[in-house]
């Protein structure tokens, strides 16, 4: 069971972190990511992070803005979003993927398993 929070109203330029917590206890055995689906479209990929969190990708929109990690012991990751701008406005979804080490997804069809959203409002 994944969980997706921390979202809320925010203006443009200011900061938000994300949490993805999950139930299972081995959440160290999958490779993590985000995506986020604004009204009327289609669920973007936004960054992903390998098992041990040594490797991550981001998509080009928010690549040097957002950051993603991890802390296994605590079945958690993070995003956090800084700079937002008012098109980061989206609800935002964390999936999960059972995999090997050192590998991380980009597609929305390469993950198993997903969370419940969080919504992300960017004022402007």
């Amino acid at each position: 069971q994944l969980q997706a929070s921390g979202g809320g109203l925010v203006q443009a330029g200011g900061s938000l972190r994300l949490s993805c917590a999950a139930s299972n206890p081995t959440l160290s055995n999958y490779a993590i990511g985000w995506f986020r689906q604004a009204p009327g479209k289609e669920r973007d990929f936004v960054s992903g992070i390998s098992r041990a969190g040594r490797r991550s990708t981001y998509a080009h929109s928010v690549k040097g803005r957002f950051t993603i990690s991890r802390d296994n012991a605590a079945n958690s990751v993070y995003l956090q979003m800084n700079y937002l701008r008012p098109e980061d406005t989206a609800v935002y979804y964390c999936a999960a993927r059972e995999t090997v080490t050192g590998v991380y997804y980009d597609t929305l069809h390469d993950y198993h398993y997903w969370g419940q959203g969080t919504l992300v409002t960017v004022s402007s």
